[in-house]
């Protein structure tokens, strides 16, 4: 057993700790290869968990690319849009195992936006609690389709946040810098006294710094080895963090995002 671990105080520093969605809080359960397997087998194909991983891992590195390919730009805000873009990413990954199939695709799609096939990280409960009880507020900012907030209550993580922003629900997504500033004003939070944690540098941490925020880098697998900023392996680690990024003096060039007027919410601790 490791030795325990003693409880943080709040520093005043920072107010309000702010977490991407997928891949950082939930994932695909057990794993995404596993579920794609399952599906595609369940149709009749002989596809192995090994053979969806390398797939995965074949395509991943072209991501951005094939996203650009299926012509949705914002795929979380509209239904239609979001059926549209995954099933372009789902067609693409059966065209690699050599299976065309649309009433495959379909059933793909059902099956990654079904609430059932999401678990939480194992790490992702302790750490809320703990950041809770050291009395930092906490939020939300998540590119994904509105149902999310009907995910975060069955995960039983939905009264944790004070603060919920999440995509499909308010019309733009990150990296758009409106994302934060709404989280921030709904927050009534200053910039500099707001982490936001997630799982991509692109997504996440370079714009939540740019609109003057705390970013930290959530890198579960060790994919970026070669990051400049604040990394974490495991969610575990964020509480004393986000008490170092606390003590850190605050930067005179960010300027201060924190909308006119105050809000209640600023000075509630407690959750719903």
């Amino acid at each position: 057993m490791g030795r325990p671990v003693e409880p943080l105080a709040l520093v005043s520093g920072i107010d309000i700790v702010f977490f991407d969605a997928g891949e950082t809080l939930l994932h695909p359960h057990p794993s995404f290869p596993e579920l794609f397997a399952r599906t595609v087998q369940n149709k009749g194909h002989d596809v192995s968990v090994k053979d969806a991983t390398e797939v995965q891992l074949r395509l991943a590195p072209h991501l951005v690319e094939l996203a650009e390919d299926t012509g949705v730009e914002n795929p979380s805000l509209q239904p239609e849009d979001s059926l549209r873009f995954w099933s372009f990413l789902y067609r693409r990954l059966l065209k690699e195992l050599g299976i065309e199939d649309e009433e495959l695709v379909s059933a793909l799609y059902a099956t990654f936006s079904d609430i059932s096939s999401y678990a939480l990280f194992d790490d992702v409960l302790p750490a809320l609690q703990r950041l809770e009880s050291a009395g930092y507020r906490l939020g939300l900012i998540s590119n994904f389709e509105g149902w999310l907030e009907e995910m975060l209550v069955e995960l039983e993580i939905g009264h944790l946040f004070e603060v919920r922003i999440v995509s499909g629900a308010e019309g733009v997504e990150k990296p758009d810098p409106r994302i934060y500033e709404l989280a921030l004003e709904r927050a009534g939070a200053e910039a500099q006294a707001a982490v936001h944690v997630g799982d991509s540098p692109a997504m996440d941490v370079e714009p939540a710094a740019a609109a003057g925020m705390r970013a930290v880098l959530l890198d579960r697998l060790g994919r970026y080895g070669d990051h400049p900023g604040t990394v974490i392996s495991s969610l575990d680690q964020l509480a004393r963090v986000v008490a170092d990024l606390a003590r850190e003096p605050l930067d005179p060039s960010v300027p201060s995002a924190r909308p006119r007027g105050d809000s209640p919410a600023r000075h509630r601790r407690r959750r719903r």
